[in-house]
């Protein structure tokens, strides 16, 4: 436990963090890679070059300091970056490394505002900090290994089948290289890839949504080719059925929950990808739940499963499905395959659902994102009603914006 001097002078810190918690997080991790490159091969280069991981860093070290003195509320923020931390391999030995450098990273920032007696608080906060983590980690790397078809760090999984869904996303559908069980997972969760490609220094990991119900012998793994994506890219163009990819144990926090609303789930681009595994999961658990599926996208040639949720909605009563394109081709009007040109805003969601107290699932980009969670504050949804997910490290949705794409 910390004493009371200590919890006052971190409190102290929360005003200058605030103002230095970015520019202390990116010192932070140029420190860190410079002592210590071997983690570059745990850690998202992608999300380093454009600064999210930082700013994630950031807001966590920021929540800590702010909630010193309970850290029991910010205990849900724990288990989600311990969830991702479990699937990447983090080990409670890489925590002492993680403390010497943030350490470090505030002296250099805060220069003689850094006072010893501030960074003697930081020390003994980081060390009831780094328990708390390593402490939930640990109760989560025994789970994944105990359980059912479980295994400890990366499995081998051979490509049994690779699908092209749209011109910009493909399914690979896994199946263990050792012909043994696989761990099952909830809706909503993910995988954990990685790859060296080749003329690459590090290897690189990648966290990719499952897209189909639990209960099969196989993972499904729907991946989106991005322009500048390292992984991304190279499971299009180099992995084909018979390769062998090393994954670890499904993880995640955002998973579908049994109640008994109605639920909505809103998706845009690859997105797209958890909400199949929602969709497909209610219809064989609660087929008799209403649900209303949104799907966005630019156009009919990057709606990735169309024909499958289309197969769901078809045969089930209870299941209504919506497709709106921002940009839709010139075929897509002829055969309208889609009901709404545009963009998603809060009177068109009101006119195709019916109840605001259902519970909406969403996922997309974040400007995507940003527009439905306001529209559904703006309709009144309670906050228990809201659920999302973000792909790569956590961020905000409470600023607003213009457009959904």
């Amino acid at each position: 436990m910390l004493n009371e001097k200590t919890i006052e002078i971190i409190k102290s810190t929360v005003p200058v963090l605030e103002k230095h918690g970015k520019d202390i997080t990116t010192r932070f991790y140029q420190l860190m890679f410079s002592k210590h490159p071997e983690l570059l091969n745990i850690f998202n280069h992608a999300n380093q070059r454009q600064g999210r991981q930082q700013t994630a860093l950031a807001n966590a070290v920021y929540a800590a300091a702010a909630n010193i003195d309970q850290l029991e509320s910010i205990l849900p923020v724990v288990k989600q970056i311990g969830q991702k931390h479990r699937a990447l391999g983090v080990l409670p030995e890489h925590y002492p490394i993680v403390g010497e450098n943030l350490l470090a990273a505030i002296k250099d920032v805060l220069g003689d505002a850094a006072t010893e007696e501030i960074i003697g608080a930081w020390a003994e906060a980081y060390g009831v900090i780094a328990d708390a983590f390593i402490g939930i980690e640990q109760k989560m790397y025994k789970e994944a290994k105990e359980q059912p078809g479980g295994w400890e760090g990366f499995r081998g999984f051979l490509v049994d089948k690779k699908v092209k869904e749209s011109d910009v996303i493909t399914s690979f559908y896994l199946k263990p290289q050792d012909g043994g069980l696989i761990a099952s997972y909830k809706a909503g969760q993910y995988l954990t890839v990685k790859v060296q490609p080749e003329g690459e220094k590090n290897t690189h990991i990648r966290h990719y949504s499952l897209s189909d119900a639990p209960g099969k012998d196989y993972y499904r793994i729907s991946v989106k080719r991005e322009d500048a994506g390292v992984v991304s890219n190279y499971l299009h163009k180099n992995i084909e059925a018979g390769n062998i990819l090393a994954v670890s144990a499904p993880a995640g926090d955002f998973v579908f929950e049994e109640k008994e609303t109605p639920v909505v789930f809103i998706s845009g681009g690859v997105g797209l990808t958890p909400m199949v595994s929602m969709l497909k999961t209610v219809i064989e658990q609660q087929p008799e739940r209403e649900v209303t599926f949104i799907h966005a996208a630019l156009n009919s040639h990057v709606h990735a499963m169309k024909d499958e949720v289309n197969e769901v909605a078809n045969n089930y009563s209870t299941v209504k499905n919506f497709v709106v394109y921002s940009e839709p081709t010139e075929q897509d009007k002829i055969e309208k395959v889609y009901d709404k040109e545009g963009f998603i805003d809060l009177d068109w969601l009101k006119s195709v659902i019916n109840d605001k107290n259902a519970d909406f699932y969403f996922c997309g980009p974040i400007p995507f994102m940003k527009v439905i969670f306001r529209a559904l504050k703006e309709w009144g949804v309670s906050d228990d009603h809201i659920h999302y997910e973000f792909f790569g490290p956590a961020g905000t949705l409470e600023e607003p914006t213009v457009s959904v794409q």
